[in-house]
């Protein structure tokens, strides 16, 4: 399935607030795991963008263990000089000759694939692929290496916290096999902090939570894409808990925002909360992407009452860090994060479609 760019007006949404950000870029070498990712596929366009906008002399190396496939998919990003493909896989990779100035690790082992990968595989290759990453760093000279981690660090979140902050000392249960991409991304920051410690490395976290945009998947796990992938297909949106949940998502263009700023404004392995801290509940998204398309409305239906006096869950994170020490911001509110994402998505299905 071959992917359109992403939109314009994103990309310049991206390079307004991060302007000032790029000179620190030009003439430097990146190199960039999890490319081929959401996260990383918004970072390559977003500087593909900037160096055309700037003039700015800026290459990426980029791992892949199948970078062909990506490129058929993203046939815009081929043959792209700014862009060097390396192959490899994240735990074992060969380093590349070239020095790199600046590292993004934004590989995970997220459940998105069709077959999920068993637990252990999903671990080493957080836990083994941060330190390949962190080797290779020491190896090549970095100076900067920014790690993108998770809000899954937490655990669950404290039903009287209304936003988690970056000092709850909370975490996932470690006897469960469930809380294994939590319990990775736990040690991948251990390890960030080990290397800084012992050879002084300059190591940036990202802890991030919930996300929207264009090439957010809409068949796997993530509840806004599923309903927005309902609206798509004409159906009805149908929950199958209570509904009372509570969640917010950044949309795309200001996550990049908020990971260059870390990279290079951020205080070494002083971890930033990236996401937005403006909660609703399940139900309630629902409803907002059921009414999202004009003329395409579809129904919401919950399968079951909320049980009378229980607090909902959370997944909300507490973002003052970001704000007061960077001057980051939820810059695109929801309701145009979901229609800029459904209009993209309406896009691929019309190229779909006239290609047949």
């Amino acid at each position: 399935m071959v992917r359109p760019p992403l939109p314009v007006a994103d990309l310049d949404h991206i390079l307004s607030h991060t302007a000032p950000l790029w000179p620190a870029l030009a003439g430097e070498r990146l190199f960039i795991t999890g490319g081929t990712g959401f996260f990383g596929t918004w970072l390559l366009e977003s500087i593909l963008h900037a160096q055309q906008q700037l003039q700015l002399d800026i290459r990426a190396t980029v791992l892949s263990r199948a970078p062909e496939l990506f490129l058929a998919q993203h046939p815009h990003l081929a043959g792209q000089a700014a862009l060097d493909w390396w192959r490899g896989d994240i735990r074992d990779f060969d380093f590349p000759g070239q020095a790199h100035s600046r590292i993004i690790h934004a590989a995970t082992e997220t459940y998105v694939r069709e077959q999920p990968p068993p637990p252990l595989s999903s671990f080493d290759a957080i836990v083994q692929g941060t330190r390949r990453v962190l080797d290779f760093a020491l190896h090549t000279g970095a100076r900067q290496v920014l790690l993108t981690s998770s809000g899954a660090i937490y655990g669950p979140q404290p039903l009287d916290r209304i936003h988690v902050p970056e000092q709850h000392p909370g975490a996932p249960d470690c006897a469960d096999p469930t809380a294994v991409y939590g319990e990775g991304k736990r040690t991948a920051e251990l390890l960030c902090a080990l290397y800084h410690q012992q050879y002084g490395l300059d190591v940036k976290i990202a802890r991030c939570f919930a996300f929207v945009g264009p090439l957010l998947p809409l068949d796997k796990h993530f509840a806004i894409g599923n309903f927005m992938n309902d609206v798509l297909q004409g159906r009805d949106i149908a929950i199958q808990g209570d509904g009372t949940p509570l969640r917010s998502y950044l949309h795309a263009a200001d996550l990049v925002i908020w990971l260059l700023t870390i990279l290079l404004r951020g205080a070494p392995l002083r971890p930033y909360n990236v996401g937005s801290d403006q909660a609703l509940s399940i139900a309630d998204l629902a409803r907002q992407v059921a009414t999202s398309l004009p003329g395409r409305e579809r129904r919401v239906s919950i399968a079951r009452p909320p049980e009378p006096g229980k607090p909902p869950a959370r997944y909300v994170p507490e973002i003052s860090r970001a704000r007061s020490e960077l001057g980051l911001e939820v810059r695109i509110p929801l309701a145009d994060a979901i229609q800029r994402t459904l209009a993209w998505h309406l896009t691929q299905k019309e190229n779909d479609v006239s290609s047949d």
